[in-house]
């Protein structure tokens, strides 16, 4: 389902000095390098948060150490959404961040709208849910200073070149960023759509799902363990897909990186995330970690002894012998 994104940064560069982390985690801090959105002039962590926890018991505790370690580690993008929680994780966001009292101007906070409510005039982008159409109401919500900036998520690259040419037609403001899912595995819109986009209008990528909900974290090599997200019945789509013929092979690729990872002196989810990172056409990788241990080590794939300035050509081609899809279009863009 594809939705829209808008954007809610002030004016102001981020500041890496914090209060205090949660005594039980400590480790060294090294400021998320920063990337320009697209071609605009906002500045976004590298590295950012999504997928609030809210609808997990202890919601609230859990997002609040997630965000806060997020934080302290120089990460200025928290992204969420309307449907998450029903809501109540936009409004747990919120009260984490007034009961923490960052400075605002450091921040930038993404929401998404779509799903809203489950009548038919509380969900969708028409008129009556958020104005009009897409364009024309965002173009409303950023000249109301509700948003300084909007973009489009899992939308295609002619839907959003549509909206670009609606936008310049008339005079209105045009997307920004696409926000796609982007893996080791889930390649061609990103590698291949986008930075035609980046090129012809300026529309960056925020990816998300960076290890294929969980797929390439490593705990599926050997079937599907009871305390994993794929054994629980909401997520049986997910069980399906690791067991599937299709899932033992990719089960089978990651075996086959762990060396890489090894010689890199880091964990497979950390390899993925910095792969992703390698793309200098992606403006930032959100993470969608359940506990504070999967997101410091997530995090250390720019952090302490980072992964990412070890990704040369070279170990990037032995990983693409080794996946076999490297997609390719009219003209390479990547790094």
């Amino acid at each position: 389902m594809r939705s829209s994104l808008a954007w809610h940064p002030e004016p102001g560069g981020f500041c890496s000095s914090r209060g205090s982390l949660q005594d039980s985690y400590s480790f060294p801090v090294f400021p998320s390098p920063c990337r320009n959105l697209g071609k605009s002039g906002l500045r976004v962590s590298c590295l950012g948060l999504g997928e609030c926890r809210a609808a997990v018991p202890g919601g609230s505790r859990v997002a609040e150490q997630l965000m806060t370690i997020a934080y302290e580690s120089g990460v200025n993008l928290f992204d969420t959404a309307e449907v998450y929680a029903a809501g109540k994780a936009e409004v747990i966001l919120g009260n984490i961040l007034r009961k923490k009292g960052w400075r605002r101007s450091s921040l930038v906070i993404t929401t998404k709208l779509y799903w809203g409510g489950k009548a038919e005039t509380e969900r969708g982008l028409s008129r009556k849910h958020i104005i009009e159409e897409i364009v024309r109401a965002m173009t409303h919500v950023i000249n109301q200073g509700m948003a300084m900036y909007w973009g489009t998520s899992r939308w295609s690259a002619m839907e959003i070149m549509e909206a670009y040419s609606v936008a310049r037609q008339f005079n209105m403001i045009p997307p920004v960023c696409e926000q796609a899912e982007y893996h080791l595995f889930q390649r061609e819109k990103v590698e291949v759509q986008l930075p035609e986009l980046y090129h012809k209008i300026g529309v960056g990528a925020m990816t998300w799902s960076p290890l294929a909900c969980g797929i390439i974290s490593g705990k599926y090599g050997n079937g599907v363990p009871e305390s994993s997200r794929a054994a629980l019945k909401c997520y049986q789509w997910l069980k399906e897909k690791i067991v599937s013929e299709e899932g033992r092979k990719q089960q089978g690729k990651l075996k086959d990186l762990s060396p890489i990872a090894e010689r890199l002196g880091c964990t497979l989810p950390q390899l993925a995330v910095a792969w992703c990172l390698r793309n200098e056409g992606v403006s930032s990788v959100l993470l969608g970690s359940s506990n504070p241990e999967q997101l410091i080590e997530n995090l250390g794939a720019i952090q302490a002894s980072p992964v990412l300035p070890k990704m040369t050509s070279h170990i990037v081609n032995e990983m693409d012998n080794i996946l076999g899809n490297k997609p390719y279009g009219k003209k390479d863009y990547r790094s």
